[in-house]
């Protein structure tokens, strides 16, 4: 069983489907997808998360697709929304950090945008 992610114009993930694994039956199913659907097809791997694979394999395309996710071409990697404006993307794990590190205290936090800090809970 293999994901599928179906792109818009722009790259943007609108849908993810299960499907046949790739090669399977001897087809190509990212390219059988695509001509089915008149949209761009990208397999995605359930498994992959910063550009790792949970399971041991070979990671895909850096993370799992989410629909609202971009596709990077040039990376070759799915890229969730960008949470926060001042979040940078790491190149090698496709992932947004925050500009200050997350603090290691057993405390839970969120992120204040305002003030560039983390925010006790």
């Amino acid at each position: 069983m293999a994901h599928y992610a179906f792109l818009d114009q722009n790259n943007i993930v609108t849908e993810v489907i299960v499907g046949k694994n790739e090669n399977e039956e001897g087809i190509n199913w990212e390219q059988q997808y695509s001509l089915f659907r008149g949209q761009v097809c990208k397999r995605t791997s359930y498994n992959t998360y910063g550009g790792i694979h949970n399971k041991g394999g070979i990671p895909f395309r850096k993370n799992f697709a989410g629909i609202g996710y971009s596709y990077d071409e040039t990376r070759d990697a799915f890229i969730a929304p960008k949470p926060f404006n001042s979040w940078i993307l790491n190149e090698t794990t496709c992932l947004w950090n925050a500009p200050v590190a997350y603090p290691n205290d057993n405390n839970i936090y969120t992120w204040n945008e305002s003030t560039l800090t983390w925010d006790i809970v």
